[in-house]
């Protein structure tokens, strides 16, 4: 009863967040981490359950979110459209892709999805008639408060989580799982192995995209460095999975607040106390210190992913029972 009774608890914690903390910094990190929780969600659907492993967010999220942008510079519509539209034209870059390449397996597919992010990048920059190149598309943010893109963003994150949670418990959920444990066995049963693995890419891009989408709105500017990168993208969504959980309901959004977390923690030097100790000490081995931790987070990403591999192999969520027993034998020998 517990266990079931957490998630509702989390929503409604997440329900009143912004009533209660009124800082506009941690709203915009809450809103980043609920993002995350869609786009953790979309890799864990295709990766986690269905054992296609993808650096590919890059390429839906980035077509999500140049889609909501275009709707405005090209059509003079809402961005919000791209809510709708942006998970379209995400499914339709998916599918062809999909057809083509998942004729290929392991290795070989990963190297595929990671061709289709450069792909992309390249045509969002080189299409400069459309796209606007390296200039970028910039749009007028919708509302100056960040309370409405909060709520949006927390929709969005419980829409992503109980539609891959309905998934996995439909007759798609079983053959997914046959494909990810043995795709030989499940062709040998009779399963159409490409036509399942094509309906989980495609779920996963639409919610890729809209999660684009969302950026574009919230952000008011992209660019193909920006929405493109294949590591603040497509691997920060590989990370989200792997910490969280691969293959497990919540490890998406577990991973998504500790990626978030440990981000931030890079980017402002510990928050800003190490800047702050710089100053006020004024030793200069301090101060280079805290400008290399502001720029070493991928360092810490790796760190974190080799302490991830060794002690939880299965993610937060997926080994929540075996960090449950050890500190309570920490306990026991503590008292």
């Amino acid at each position: 009863m517990v266990k079931k009774a957490v998630p509702f608890i989390a929503l409604a914690a997440l329900l009143v967040f912004p009533l209660v903390v009124k800082s506009d910094y941690y709203q915009h990190l809450m809103i980043l981490v609920l993002m995350w929780v869609v786009i953790g969600s979309a890799w864990n659907l295709i990766a986690g359950y269905t054992g296609q492993v993808s650096f590919g967010d890059a390429a839906f999220f980035g077509t999500g979110a140049y889609t909501a942008g275009l709707l405005v510079t090209k059509l003079g519509w809402s961005a919000w459209w791209g809510l709708f539209f942006g998970g379209i034209t995400a499914v339709l870059i998916a599918m062809p892709f999909g057809w083509i390449c998942f004729r290929l397996r392991g290795a070989y597919f990963a190297l595929a999805t990671l061709a289709l992010n450069e792909i992309m990048r390249h045509i969002a920059t080189i299409w400069e008639k459309l796209t606007y190149g390296m200039l970028g598309i910039l749009i007028v943010q919708t509302f100056a408060s960040k309370l409405p893109y909060y709520y949006i963003s927390l929709a969005l994150a419980v829409i992503s989580l109980i539609t891959v949670r309905l998934v996995m418990r439909s007759k798609y959920g079983y053959y997914f799982l046959s494909i990810r444990e043995d795709q030989d066995a499940a062709e040998s049963m009779g399963i159409n192995t490409h036509h399942y693995k094509m309906i989980s890419l495609v779920i996963a891009a639409a919610l890729t995209g809209v999660a684009g989408a969302l950026y574009m709105n919230y952000m008011g500017f992209i660019d193909p460095h920006v929405v493109f990168s294949l590591h603040d993208i497509s691997i920060m969504a590989i990370l989200v999975g792997i910490v969280g959980g691969v293959g497990t309901q919540y490890g998406p959004a577990v991973g998504a607040f500790i990626m978030v977390a440990v981000q931030e923690l890079f980017r402002t030097g510990g928050y800003g106390l190490i800047s702050k100790l710089a100053k006020a000490s004024g030793s200069e081995t301090i101060i280079s210190l805290s400008e290399f931790i502001t720029k070493a987070h991928v360092m810490g990403f790796g760190i974190l992913v080799v302490v991830a591999i060794l002690f939880l192999p299965n993610g937060v969520v997926g080994d929540w029972n075996k960090i449950t027993r050890l500190v309570l034998q920490k306990k026991i020998k503590g008292g």
